[in-house]
């Protein structure tokens, strides 16, 4: 296997007995699931906290760095980077073997339908409303515009260095296309708020949003926030910091919460000591000049030891002296020297430095975390005789959706279904956009600068084409309901989804065929 710590198919077939193949499949399973866990909380936690900071460093407006609650403009630019993340070095790991390039293409255009008509369609089953009319005809239009460009690409079985390109393109149009509406839009109103739709409550305003995602308001609240921070020891800083655990949260969740969150533990342990959170919303931006210091020696560690599977860390300077061990003495001094000149009460004036550093470790994290999601998924695609696309469409694109299914059903249920709803087409043009473009031009090089994408099957085409349907449907059905979706919207969207799902299943099993003439 290409890439990867573990070589499963070496495994699977060597080292476990042919009698033992469903424990080593339970085990791969298993595993395969804790991958997603992994992706999920680098993403949720260390990766969208460190984004937002930097944004907020670099004094971009949330308008584009972040999701306003005011106006639907999830999935532009840095939160959708956040978001998307699974979804997008997925797709770059996938694309760099021609092998597994059908699970790329299988796990956006299956994460596309799945997005589109289930969670679209569980929105409006919990939450019935009046969906904002020119974000989403814009949202769909561009959508529709990438899917067909996907099409295209795929028709003619190669991606050149300017389609390549053009991808990247139509996403840096999208995002301006979005800017210039929202200014527009703001200007004729007045800079106020939009009136609320027959079915949609009043917005929350600045003073009443939900607090950010990050480390700093849900599992690691309390242990982040020093009672007597003038009196704390060092070495008391470093374990609360490092406790994954809110024990009051704890003894008041039930236990299928706790039993969720004893697999987390040991993932967020190793995260919190590799990877830094900067919350610029916080007095101390979150410095914990210990543990921040530690991060100084494991971030720049974990980047080389992740990199390459670990190929460049243990390359020998000279034949004689590592480069995990320079980066580690390196680390250490600077480490040393930090430590040295900073306080625990008071953050230092570069410590927005730690930004970047826990943006980078996190990606390593999920970069390594995608690398072996992709050789497990083609292993069990080998076991199973299975094809690259139909994993992609099912496993890895329900794993990479989970996530999305949850925070926007939850949005709905809360009461802001409209807002579920502009992120449901507004997050996934990043998957599509970025992750087909970057992960294809990537793979080119100057000697090479075409990225060969042959469909495998009948049943890519029957993926693109049950996207492009989804979305022609609510292309054409919503503006027909006047943009109120209530249940039966839902219901159509699911049913849809599920038809899709069975075609795809028989096409993959050859129980649907193009007849062949001999």
């Amino acid at each position: 296997m290409d890439g990867g710590f573990l070589d499963y198919l070496n495994g699977v077939f060597c080292v476990f007995p042919p009698r033992l193949l469903p424990l080593a499949v339970t085990l791969y399973a298993l595993w395969l699931l804790y991958l997603f866990i992994i992706l999920g909380v680098t993403a949720e936690k260390f990766f969208c906290p460190n984004l937002s900071a930097i944004s907020t460093n670099l004094k971009l407006s949330h308008n584009v760095a972040a999701f306003s609650l005011t106006c639907p403009l999830h999935g532009v630019t840095f939160l959708a980077f956040g978001n998307g993340a699974p979804d997008v070095f997925s797709a770059v790991v996938a694309f760099s073997d021609p092998r597994t390039a059908g699970l790329a293409i299988g796990a956006i255009f299956g994460a596309g339908v799945f997005v589109t008509t289930v969670v679209a369609g569980g929105i409006a089953l919990v939450k019935p409303f009046t969906a904002a009319s020119r974000p989403f005809l814009r949202d769909v239009i561009f959508y529709m515009l990438a899917v067909f460009l996907t099409f295209m690409v795929l028709y003619f079985g190669r991606i050149r260095l300017g389609e390549a390109l053009g991808y990247l393109g139509l996403y840096v149009f999208y995002v301006v296309t979005v800017v210039l509406c929202t200014w527009i839009h703001r200007r004729q109103r007045g800079d106020g708020t939009a009136p609320p739709g027959p079915w949609e409550p009043e917005m929350p305003t600045d003073s009443e949003e939900p607090e950010p995602s990050g480390t700093n308001n849900s599992d690691y609240g309390e242990e982040y926030r020093p009672l007597l921070p003038s009196q704390e020891t060092s070495l008391h800083i470093l374990t609360t910091a490092l406790s994954p655990l809110d024990y009051r949260k704890w003894r008041r969740k039930p236990w299928y919460w706790r039993l969720f969150k004893a697999f987390r533990v040991p993932v967020e342990l190793v995260l919190l000591l590799t990877v830094p959170v900067v919350d610029p919303d916080k007095d101390d931006r979150n410095w914990k000049r210990p543990l921040n210091c530690l991060h100084i020696l494991t971030s720049p560690l974990l980047c080389i030891l992740t990199l390459k599977s670990g190929a460049y860390g243990l390359y020998q300077i000279q034949g004689v002296f590592p480069v995990w061990g320079l980066v580690t003495l390196v680390g250490s001094v600077l480490a040393i020297i930090i430590f040295i000149t900073t306080s625990n009460e008071e953050p230092p004036k570069y410590h927005c430095v730690f930004a970047f550093l826990g943006f980078l470790a996190s990606a390593m994290w999920i970069n390594a975390a995608a690398t072996e999601l992709v050789n497990i998924l083609r292993t069990l695609g080998i076991i199973f005789q299975l094809s690259n696309t139909v994993l992609g469409l099912t496993l890895l694109a329900w794993g990479n959706s989970i996530g999305d299914t949850f925070s926007d059903l939850t949005m709905a249920r809360q009461g802001y279904p409209r807002m579920a709803f502009s992120a449901c087409f507004g997050g996934i043009i990043f998957n599509i956009l970025v992750g087909v473009g970057l992960g294809c031009l990537l793979q080119m090089s100057s000697s090479q600068p075409l990225v060969k994408l042959e469909p495998d099957s009948l049943l890519v085409w029957v993926l693109a084409g049950a996207l492009g349907l989804s979305l022609v449907f609510s292309f054409v059905s919503v503006p027909a309901q006047c943009f109120q979706l209530g249940k039966a919207y839902g219901v159509c969207l699911i049913a849809y989804y599920l038809v899709f799902l069975c075609v795809a299943l028989l096409t993959e099993f050859r129980v649907i065929h193009l007849s062949t003439s001999d």
